[in-house]
């Protein structure tokens, strides 16, 4: 007889628990992402360490890159931009700090704004990140004001501080700058304390690791072990951004990024271990909106900075947001089954393919599950690993232009070289339309394109494609086994 600390009804309890934390949490749930808006509100411009990575003269977040923010907002003015977003934006369910600085390093102005939002918009889930230095410090404030998702920034866990030190050049530690490996040292003693605390008490810990080529690459999948020992929920991989005009000491000193390939290998190295967020779009200080779609400029403070409270309640209308989350929670229900259960999160080539075969299928989407986006105005692409068992979600690939470049100018003169290249070991491609022009170019680089799955389910769109095009003599033989 075999025997357990915990009861059934306890796991399960606590299974439950940590679902209704995640449900309409666009960061953590990568089925929620295409459903449910975030905003981050940029009230921390401070920041305690310097990375290579970042570049303060255009203002730093730990977050990722770009990291960028075009106002910081008081504590007041951002819990009034909430709930005017809230508003006008009814699918928004999360509110997070990550930056321009550290959430942590601005402490007052942090916790301020988590304590208006308790007030003004009860329904939102709270969010924080942070590079973990002062983590521990602030363990039983993150408690107090029910913020229950935390991301820490963690690149590497080698004790010694060499790693670290490539870095990080600096962190200000006890009123001064500590430099090289022993400010590293320092860090990371602080990450992982940090970590283990919040985790005690229950908060979810999503970590993010930069992908520096050359620097931390061989160390994240010592990153994914000690994050799975310490129970972390979820480890976002995200790479190294370091174009020149970004400012930062890695842009201008020849580090390259790292590449969508790269970005594989490591979720697949790291996957062993850890839960993957695949569905990270390295989002600015102020990202409103989707994730995947930045609507900041839509929101100036000149909108809502002189109502009254009582205006932007009745606008935030919280009955009526709650019956459009009823809305998108219904939708959700009937596309899962539609997609029927195809999609196995971190899958193995066995798990995926009979034959260890599998295939990158590329999708335009809008959101809300389908395939809905016309190839002319992607500025993305889901990817996603296929093979004739079962799909699973890989990650996204962004472009910096669409190919049409807008209504009155859509006659494909626009370069598609840049768009050929990020799909470039991509098998096929599914848009809502695309014509006769780009398919041809596409087609030079042997990527199949096709808009006969427009408006239709994504995940199960994938599964059908993928096996009329590449697996069909697979199911034959196993209709005929």
């Amino acid at each position: 007889m075999s025997c357990s600390c915990t009861s059934s009804s306890t796991h399960d309890s606590l299974e439950q628990e940590v679902m209704d934390k995640i449900n309409n949490h666009p960061c953590y749930s990568e089925g929620a992402h295409q459903h449910y808006a975030r905003i981050h509100v940029a009230v921390a411009p401070a920041c305690n360490i310097q990375c290579h990575y970042c570049n303060r003269k255009f203002d730093c977040s730990n977050e990722s890159r770009p990291g960028v923010t075009s106002a910081k907002l008081s504590p007041e003015d951002a819990v009034k931009k909430v709930l005017y977003v809230g508003g006008e934006i009814q699918q928004l369910s999360v509110v997070g700090i990550a930056g321009p600085g550290d959430a942590l390093a601005n402490p007052a102005k942090t916790f301020e704004t988590f304590r208006l939002l308790q007030e003004k918009a009860p329904d939102l889930k709270l969010c924080l990140s942070t590079n973990g230095l002062r983590l521990p410090e602030f363990i039983d404030e993150i408690v107090k004001y029910n913020v229950d998702h935390v991301t820490v920034t963690i690149n590497s866990v080698d004790q010694s501080g060499e790693v670290g030190s490539k870095i990080y050049p600096w962190v200000h530690w006890n009123h001064k700058k500590v430099f090289g490996k022993e400010g590293a040292k320092i860090l990371l003693e602080q990450q992982l304390k940090g970590i283990k605390m919040l985790v005690e008490r229950g908060i979810l810990v999503k970590a993010n690791s930069v992908l520096i080529p050359g620097v931390n690459d061989k160390e994240l999948p010592n990153v994914a072990k000690k994050l799975k020992e310490l129970n972390v929920f979820l480890h976002n991989i995200m790479p190294l951004l370091s174009k020149e005009e970004f400012g930062t000491y890695y842009g201008l000193n020849g580090q390259r990024s790292a590449s969508d390939q790269e970005v594989m290998e490591a979720q697949e190295a790291c996957g062993m271990d850890m839960k993957l967020m695949s569905h990270c779009r390295q989002c600015r200080a102020d990202a409103v909106g989707l994730i995947g779609e930045d609507r900041g400029d839509e929101f100036t403070p000149d909108l809502f900075k002189t109502m009254t409270w009582q205006a932007l309640e009745d606008k935030y209308d919280m009955p009526s947001r709650a019956k459009k989350h009823e809305i998108i929670e219904n939708w959700r229900a009937a596309l899962e089954a539609a997609n029927d259960r195809i999609k196995i999160e971190q899958a193995s080539k066995e798990q995926l393919s009979s034959t260890g075969e599998t295939k990158l299928v590329a999708v335009t989407t809008a959101g809300e599950g389908t395939i809905n986006l016309h190839f002319g105005s992607a500025t993305e692409f889901l990817i996603y690993e296929v093979g004739d068992k079962a799909i699973k979600f890989v990650m996204h690939r962004k472009v910096e232009n669409a190919y049409c470049k807008g209504p009155e100018d859509c006659d494909g003169s626009y370069p598609i070289e840049e768009i050929k290249q990020t799909l470039k070991d991509v098998d096929l491609l599914l848009t809502e339309k695309i014509g006769d022009c780009p398919q041809g170019e596409l087609k030079s680089i042997n990527l199949i394109s096709d808009d006969s799955y427009a408006l239709q389910p994504i995940e199960k769109s994938v599964f059908e494609a993928a096996k009329k095009y590449f697996f069909a003599d697979v199911q034959v033989e196993k209709e005929l086994g």
